[in-house]
């Protein structure tokens, strides 16, 4: 289940918020690791440290690091901060965190009194590349974007580069983890309260609930991780909160059952959420456009949710303003252009719903 090796910390090569990036010598050859210091205590140049090298080992989606689980030069810690709720527990990495909810949180009156999501509009998406083209798009039009991090993939939310990059750009308002991811700016036991305090802490004008990076699929109709997305809908529905469901969708991909609407936005909208929800969708040229048109009608989408249809184009121009280049799947805003116009059309959406004032030099 899990493989490990002993190597020796050659230098450090990057630090941000939570996590160290590291270079390694292990049996002779260098390796790249990431360690979390909350969790290793600090990690310094000529440390020994024990690395989880699994995914690497199978070529799996960690960006080609391993793992660091203890400095085995300083393999002692003791306790800090404050709080009793357990996260990653019963393994031999849980760690205390401060939730939201509990009586020690200088928010526990706030989320005492908070009753529903007063109609905020929230984007519920399937894959954490779909984070940033989201907050460019509403932060060129002024609106205060919290997010929410579930722990359908990673669980530490300093591995997202995206996070830190967008919280540096100034277009996240606050971060909140909720399950047992962990390392936000809030913590929560669960969707619900995890929703809640976006909203009563942070008071954004959107909330967008998203896993972080790696999601987990298996080509089967059941057997993906994104499959939350219905259940989360379900969840801002019967908080009162506006649910809308951002698409997959790709023209792209090589893999049929991600062509046009993915398999994933299918059997979530056709199966697994309880509601009706809004589905914003991209205008597309004519072609592709019949597609998506016959899987609308095909699951018979029209009748069991509000199926709209936008303009995405603005996420160019915002993904321009702010100097982002994201990437879905490995693929650039140029080769999966359909990707990204879906995000355009929901965070379109989102501006009109949330009143932000149109601006026209945004897009």
């Amino acid at each position: 289940m899990m493989e490990t090796r002993i190597g020796e910390v050659l230098q450090v090569t990057e630090r941000r918020p939570g996590l160290v990036e590291i270079e390694v010598k292990v049996e002779g050859t260098t390796r790249r690791a990431v360690a979390y210091e909350d969790v290793t205590g600090v990690i310094g140049i000529g440390n020994r440290v024990l690395l989880n090298t699994t995914a690497t080992t199978l070529a799996l989606g960690s960006g080609g690091y391993d793992f660091v689980i203890v400095n085995l030069d300083r393999p002692e810690l003791h306790l800090q901060g404050s709080g009793h709720i357990m996260k990653m527990r019963y393994t031999p990495w849980q760690c205390r965190v401060l939730s939201v909810e509990e009586e020690a949180s200088p928010h526990h009156q706030l989320l005492k009194s908070v009753r529903d999501l007063g109609g905020i509009p929230v984007l519920v998406a399937t894959l954490h590349s779909m984070l940033a083209p989201l907050c460019a798009c509403l932060a060129a039009h002024e609106l205060q974007v919290a997010y929410l991090m579930t722990d359908a993939a990673s669980l530490p939310l300093p591995w997202s580069r995206t996070v830190d990059q967008l919280k540096r750009s100034g277009l996240l308002k606050g971060t909140v983890t909720a399950g047992n991811a962990w390392g936000g700016d809030l913590e929560a036991v669960n969707i619900f309260s995890g929703l809640l305090a976006a909203k009563a802490v942070f008071a954004p004008d959107v909330i967008i609930v998203a896993m972080g990076p790696g999601i987990v699929g298996t080509g089967s109709k059941w057997g993906f991780s994104g499959i939350e997305q219905g259940v989360i809908l379900n969840a801002v529905h019967s908080l009162r909160g506006l649910p809308v469901a951002v698409p997959r969708i790709s023209f792209a991909d090589s893999r049929e059952r991600h062509r046009g609407l993915s398999h994933h936005t299918l059997t979530v909208l056709e199966e697994v959420c309880q509601v009706r929800v809004r589905v914003p969708l991209p205008l597309l040229e004519p072609e592709k456009a019949r597609v998506i048109e016959a899987q609308v009608a095909a699951g018979n989408l029209s009748a069991k949710h509000e199926v709209i249809y936008r303009d995405g184009s603005l996420v160019d121009k915002a993904l321009e303003r702010y100097g982002f280049n994201p990437t879905t799947m490995g693929r650039t805003r140029q080769e999966d252009h359909d990707f990204f116009l879906a995000l355009g059309a929901v965070a379109r959406y989102a501006i009109e719903v949330a009143g932000a004032t149109y601006s026209p030099a945004c897009e």
